[in-house]
């Protein structure tokens, strides 16, 4: 999208930081926040999700090399399709968090 047009207004220091201070809490640009907030975008805030995607991650990349294992047949290991979709539905959970 060409942003071409800039608009500028005043306000209080006060608003400016309680401003401020909701765009880092939703991780975003003073443009963003304001953009999102005046276009009747709902901003929702999940706080704690850092920690449990990465972990996600690293559970991934664990099922990942076992499987790899299993089908190479280096390692002889349980089924693990039920782990896997249960894995899939809890990134399914995070990602429409996410889209909402």
């Amino acid at each position: 999208m060409n942003k071409s047009k800039m608009f500028c207004f005043r306000l209080s220091e006060s608003d400016y930081l309680r401003i401020h201070n909701k765009a880092e809490k939703a991780k975003l640009s003073m443009t963003a926040f304001i953009l999102s907030a005046t276009l009747g975008k709902e901003i929702i805030v999940v706080e704690g999700l850092d920690k449990s995607i990465s972990e996600l991650k690293a559970i991934g990349r664990n099922l990942n090399q076992l499987t790899t294992l299993c089908n190479m047949g280096k390692i002889k290991c349980l089924d693990l399709v039920v782990i896997k979709q249960k894995f899939g539905a809890i990134v399914e959970s995070i990602a429409d968090l996410k889209a909402r």
